[in-house]
């Protein structure tokens, strides 16, 4: 059986004869472990917060392995917001702030004017991108809005964060089967005015059997095994190489030059990567083709 009283899980929930699916996702260590890596302002880790969670629920729509990702970027305290996961759950985010995020802002006025950018990367595959504006007054809202632009399927999202933790849901109506369409926008309904009756303390507290027995203890879901959910960084020392050669011989030798070596901190984690003088040679050798 299933443990889902645990954190840092997905459980998706299926509900028998409709098109109506949900995923309810709760993070702790993983969070932690994004977080950890930066000192934001308590406002800024909320909405990174959310963000993580709301990634780790888009995700359930792939089909294929890769990667989906949402970057905010607007004129607010957060110039930049960026959260990733896998189709197997590793979960990254980062966000850039200036001192207008110490105060006391709104979830809403973080961001301010500008778009947001949603875009699945499959493995050796063409990549797919849906932008937004930045128009909702919550991370949620904008979503929400993103699906109805790009996906055309109605969907809602509940998001919480905060103490270092994060939860978020999604419910999702499915393209209808022609004889029960009628059957399934009344199924929709209810179970949407049932969803909107969740509070965000009870989100964020309660686990994941109880906030569904609360939901929908009419019409229980079906729940399949949960999805781990851990925290995760693509970075590598391969893949910072490459981002050295991708700057050109020019670059590289102006690096030896002046400097003698090279460190470049990942965004994400903050791990670091050093090249020495032989490295930077090496490098400006190849970048050279010789």
């Amino acid at each position: 059986m299933s443990n889902t009283h645990a954190s840092d899980q997905k459980q998706r929930f299926l509900f028998p004869d409709t098109d109506v699916r949900g995923e309810l996702v709760r993070l702790d260590r993983s969070l932690a472990s994004i977080l950890g890596a930066h000192d934001y302002p308590m406002a800024v880790q909320g909405l990174v917060g959310e963000a993580v969670a709301a990634v780790a629920l888009l995700a359930g729509t792939l089909k294929f392995r890769g990667r989906l990702s949402l970057q905010a970027q607007g004129g607010g305290p957060v110039s930049l917001l960026l959260a990733e996961c896998t189709h197997d759950g590793q979960l990254r985010a980062l966000a850039r702030h200036d001192h207008r995020a110490d105060e006391q802002v709104a979830m809403g006025d973080l961001l301010g004017n500008g778009t947001m950018v949603i875009t699945i990367s499959p493995e050796g595959g063409r990549q797919y991108q849906g932008i937004v504006p930045l128009e909702g007054d919550t991370l949620a809202r904008c979503l929400e809005a993103y699906f109805r632009q790009s996906e055309q399927l109605p969907t809602r999202l509940w998001l919480a964060a905060g103490n270092g933790r994060a939860a978020g849901m999604l419910l999702q109506r499915l393209p209808d089967r022609a004889a029960d369409a009628e059957h399934n926008a009344e199924r929709w309904q209810h179970l949407e005015t049932l969803a909107d009756t969740l509070r965000m303390e009870e989100l964020l507290d309660l686990d994941t059997e109880t906030v569904l027995r609360r939901l929908f203890h009419e019409t229980p879901p079906r729940l399949p095994d949960p999805q781990a959910m851990r925290f995760g960084c693509t970075c590598s020392r391969e893949r910072t190489r490459n981002a050295l050669l991708s700057l050109g011989v020019d670059e590289i030798r102006q690096l030896l030059e002046e400097d003698g070596e090279a460190t470049l901190t990942c965004d994400f984690c903050l791990s670091r990567q050093h090249f020495d003088a032989v490295d930077l040679a090496e490098l400006a050798r190849e970048a050279g083709g010789g």
